[in-house]
């Protein structure tokens, strides 16, 4: 079932595709989930209450995710092997670490778009004006 980057995919596995996103964003998150789950426990818990964070408030495009989440493995994976504690990773205000975080990721973010719309609409019923 698998297929090389070069060969074309099969009927079912376009409509699986359709269905459920991408197989190999899937792929890249279980990936991702494993190196967490090799994580110390207690890095692995920050990263994962991070993810849940990220999660509400990241991109919602599969691909920018699956960036983001690489990402924040690869930096706590460094963190683990340079013996620096978690608070020095995301210092006294978790939040500020996670919005700061997230600011690198603009792409596919909910929050964006509806930013973006919300300065559309008055710029439209203003005429631009301030």
């Amino acid at each position: 079932m698998a297929t090389g980057s070069n060969e074309p995919k099969s009927r079912y596995q376009q409509y699986l595709e359709v269905v459920t996103g991408p197989l190999e964003d899937k792929r890249r998150y279980r990936q991702y989930k494993a190196r967490v789950k090799k994580l110390p426990e207690d890095y692995r818990a920050a990263v994962e209450a991070l993810e849940r964070y990220l999660m509400h408030f990241g991109p919602g495009d599969s691909a920018d995710a699956a960036a983001m989440y690489d990402d924040l493995a690869d930096l706590f994976e460094q963190s683990v092997a340079d013996g620096t504690p978690i608070r020095e990773v995301v210092g006294e205000d978790p939040v500020e670490f996670a919005e700061a975080f997230l600011r690198n990721y603009p792409g596919g973010q909910w929050i964006v778009r509806e930013r973006e719309r919300l300065t559309g609409a008055i710029d439209r019923v203003t005429g631009g004006r301030p």
